[in-house]
């Protein structure tokens, strides 16, 4: 259905389905994603299996089947200490299908069943009975070339795709797409939450690593700094434009040099208190907002997550499983220091994303309204769906202003679902500017400009990605 996602009213209906129509071919800005690297390095990368490509990447998919008792290791999901898992794929396509029920009207619902029409030309609905007709229909084209993920890439009519990569990371993924001479644009993301958040996981085997491929022996605070920044130059000869960092609050503080070389010294040894930790990653965004100043890398600041909050699933698969949690949020003095230093600086890009919508009205917008340096984020992870995208709109723009918005980004790591989540936000954005046009808000060119800026220039223009 065409105009799907659009309102009842036959009015506003048709002005989105105009405006709908002027941006869905646009290409496509996709500045902050998961998606790995490698499946660009060499041309004739294969996917596997539909299982491979669409069940075992996607938490959002099962996350909501092991909330009604069906294991991960059923739905074949690697475990950290090589526990058996189920290897027969046709077996979990089955099991996804017989309990497709569980995605009526969710976003995960909607991604998919347009990903299946738009991708693989499949339009029947999901079911037990013809889970294995699809199967066979899904992995028929994944064995041909057109199915590549560049050949995908270039279909989807992607212009540029960032991945989020460890400050630790080689990019070796990435200078092999350099090399290999592919016109397709895939750029790495900084992202050094592990060496920066003191409490995480074999955070002095991270430290280490990063003295590895930096080539500086950290030995305390300074040539921990100094090794971050060698990181950040080394990532832009790559092509970054952006840094990435999730924090489980907004908290930011300074500390004197003499605090910050304690904590890290205390670190080092694995003597950090919980408080050292919250201190130590608050005043660490402020130096990497510090850091952006200087080299121009776009900041975004994640925020609001209790992580890994199952600590049964954490032990036995790790991160990503579905069992991160949204909590409370406060950013109006949580980041006033930050914003005290830097807020006001005019050429520095600090895109806010939080998991608390009742601080879109009172707190995120009037900040993003305010300070030169802070543009929100699109709606985040659990909001990133329709009714999501409804609620953000309303919530922001009137105090905000749009073009205080970093427009839209697909943040996953399901590849073939990039196209289905931009077309949701270009419906979702027609019929919300559609919906100004007929109450008299704006009129049809201004809603014309809006719909183009929303769909493709605020993101691009937000990520500095105009080369």
């Amino acid at each position: 259905m065409d105009d799907r996602y659009f309102s009842p009213d036959p009015a506003q209906r048709t002005i989105a389905a105009d405006l709908y129509n002027r941006v869905k071919n646009l290409p496509l800005i996709c500045p902050h994603g998961h998606v790995d690297p490698r499946l660009f390095a060499q041309a004739d990368y294969r996917f596997g299996t539909p299982v491979d490509l669409l069940i075992i990447p996607d938490h959002y998919i099962f996350r909501m089947l092991y909330s009604q008792g069906i294991t991960l290791e059923s739905l074949g999901i690697p475990t950290k200490n090589a526990v058996p898992v189920e290897a027969d794929h046709r077996k979990i396509w089955q099991i996804v299908c017989d309990h497709w029920y569980l995605f009526r009207g969710t976003p995960t619902g909607m991604w998919l069943r347009d990903e299946l029409q738009g991708v693989f030309g499949i339009g029947q609905k999901i079911n037990s009975a013809n889970a294995q007709t699809i199967y066979d229909a899904i992995a028929e084209k994944l064995a041909t070339p057109e199915f590549s993920p560049r050949q995908m890439f270039e279909r989807f009519n992607i212009e540029v795709l960032a991945t989020t990569d460890a400050a630790t990371d080689t990019l070796q993924y990435h200078e092999a797409i350099r090399q290999s001479g592919w016109a397709g644009r895939v750029i790495p993301t900084f992202r050094p939450d592990a060496v920066v958040n003191l409490d995480t996981e074999n955070w002095r085997t991270n430290i280490d690593q990063l003295s590895a491929v930096s080539g500086i022996d950290i030995a305390g605070y300074s040539s921990y700094i100094a090794a971050l920044e060698q990181r950040r130059a080394h990532f832009k000869t790559n092509g970054t434009t952006a840094t990435d960092h999730a924090a489980f609050s907004a908290y930011t503080g300074s500390l004197s040099d003499q605090e910050a070389h304690t904590i890290f010294g205390r670190a080092l040894k694995g003597e950090i208190s919980a408080d050292d930790a919250r201190r130590f990653t608050g005043h660490m965004l402020i130096q990497m907002a510090r850091m952006s100043a200087d080299d121009g890398l776009v900041m975004q600041l994640h925020i609001g997550s209790f992580r890994n909050h199952n600590p049964r699933l954490f032990k036995q698969f790790g991160r990503d499983m579905g069992a991160d949690i949204p909590v409370t949020a406060e950013f109006t003095r949580s980041l006033k220091p930050l914003l005290d230093e830097w807020g006001n600086q005019s050429d520095l890009t600090i895109i806010l994303f939080n998991l608390d919508e009742t601080t879109y009205s009172r707190e995120l917008a009037p900040l993003a309204g305010h300070y030169p340096a802070l543009k929100l984020g699109p709606p985040w992870w659990f909001f990133d769906s329709l009714n999501g995208m409804r609620r953000y709109f309303d919530a922001v723009m009137e105090t905000a202003g749009l073009y205080n918005t970093a427009g839209f980004n697909d943040d996953t790591r399901a590849y073939a679902s990039i196209p289905a989540r931009h077309d949701l936000w270009r419906r979702a954005s027609a019929d919300w500017l559609a919906g100004l046009v007929v109450r008299g808000i704006i009129d049809e060119e201004d809603a014309e400009a809006m719909a183009a800026d929303m769909a493709y220039h605020l993101a691009k223009q937000a990520y500095r990605l105009g080369t």
